[in-house]
């Protein structure tokens, strides 16, 4: 139960860590989270003796670090996002990198909207809803694919993963030593 307790610590604490840092590089909550999923895998390796449980908690764990590094500047947006109506009325490609520069009611838009990747499918003259941070610590991004809800059904799973490897781990441990198999728990 200790190792169940554990794990919704780490993501609790990956998740905080997330949200206190929204604004800071992302490399920070990743690295933080990455440890903290890394400590997880290693005790359910440790304590239970089965360097397959701890390698099958990394798949939650993926879950988890995805989930609480992008759950938290979404739901910033969504809580203190201010909409916008705006235009595209440029865009400049370095790569793939895409800086789309914005028209808004008021005039330009001082900061661009980025988008990293090939099929963004905006194209100039578009008109489109986005959200703007009126601290400027999150980035504008499309109101359209702004959604903190999918980030958190990625951290619940996560914590639903371990939460069942946890209590396989138990469970294995328990019927092992019953067994009177206590000399190796490594398979």
């Amino acid at each position: 139960m200790l190792v169940v307790l554990l794990g919704l610590a780490v993501v609790g604490l990956s998740t905080a860590v997330a949200y206190a840092t929204v604004g800071w590089p992302k490399a920070v909550p990743i690295i933080t989270g990455l440890a903290l999923c890394v400590v997880f895998a290693s005790v359910v390796g440790v304590l239970h003796r089965a360097a397959w449980l701890a390698f099958l908690a990394m798949v939650p764990a993926l879950f988890v670090l995805v989930g609480s590094v992008q759950f938290a500047p979404e739901a910033v947006l969504e809580e203190r996002g201010v909409r916008q109506q705006v235009t595209i009325v440029n865009v400049e490609v370095a790569g793939k990198r895409h800086a789309f520069t914005l028209r808004g009611e008021d005039g330009p838009l001082d900061e661009p909207m980025i988008y990293r990747g090939r099929n963004h499918g905006y194209q100039v003259g578009d008109t489109l809803v986005v959200l703007t941070d009126p601290d400027g610590v999150v980035p504008l991004r499309d109101a359209d694919r702004v959604g903190s809800r999918g980030r958190l059904v990625a951290l619940v799973s996560g914590a639903a993963g371990w939460t069942v490897i946890a209590l396989l781990a138990g469970w294995r441990g328990h019927v092992r030593r019953r067994e009177g198999r206590f000399e190796t728990l490594i398979v």
